[in-house]
């Protein structure tokens, strides 16, 4: 499902498929549908499409065989906006998007890991989408030292996307611990289970390429929706 002012239209497109393929949803050798019918699929242009498909053709995951068609290629584990995300539907892949509920900054919770430097942080609280589905709530800590100022309509669906494009800091490396944990009492309505339910929950925390951690979470996970998947090389 694609939503307009959030990604740019071709790179929603080609993230879907990148996460299709790391799914195995799609596979080496399968023939993709006319790309006419793929645009109306996905509900845009032809061109917006195109460009889609040479972003994949440029990370070695598409063969475009004139008068053939386009064909899967490569295998899965391309880098993708969303390399860091472990969530995926529980066919597998998913688009994700999300919606901010919240931005505020205070005080560090001391109950999170210890990240970054300032006494400070910017809480992001959101409602995570895959492909249109609810799949889970997040509580996202970013150290205040690295943004004067910080507000909902500033993010974008990929923080670290946000992070590298607006804030010139590029996430390296996480590290995540998944548990158990009660839905916050902050969960909207249209999370599917109620404050106090008992979820898988993930606690990451986040690393620059100088080893500066800069970000810490809490992710709560529909399990009857979504899985959390790792895949190894």
């Amino acid at each position: 499902m694609l939503r307009p002012g959030a990604l740019p239209l071709h790179m929603q497109i080609s993230e879907t498929l990148i996460r299709e393929i790391n799914a195995g949803r799609l596979v080496d050798g399968e023939r993709l549908p006319p790309e006419r019918e793929m645009a109306e699929s996905y509900g845009v242009a032809v061109g917006t499409l195109r460009k889609a498909l040479e972003t994949l053709q440029q990370k070695g995951l598409l063969a475009r065989v004139q008068g053939s068609g386009n064909y899967v290629r490569g295998a899965s584990g391309a880098e993708s906006v969303y390399a860091f995300l472990r969530l995926e539907l529980a066919e597998g892949g998913g688009l994700p998007t999300a919606r901010v509920l919240s931005v505020d900054r205070l005080p560090k919770d001391a109950r999170l890991p210890a990240f970054g430097t300032a006494p400070e942080g910017y809480r992001i609280r959101r409602l995570r989408f895959l492909s249109g589905t609810v799949a889970a709530v997040e509580e996202i800590w970013l150290d205040a030292s690295h943004a004067p100022r910080l507000a909902a309509e500033d993010l974008s669906d990929s923080l670290y996307l946000f992070y590298r494009t607006g804030l010139g800091l590029v996430i390296a490396r996480a590290e995540d611990r998944v548990g158990m944990g009660p839905v916050p009492d902050w969960a909207p309505a249209d999370f599917p289970h109620p404050p106090g339910v008992n979820l898988p929950q993930i606690t990451r925390i986040s690393w620059t390429h100088e080893g500066a951690s800069v970000e810490a979470s809490w992710t709560w996970f529909d399990p009857e929706r979504v899985r959390y998947t790792v895949r190894l090389k």
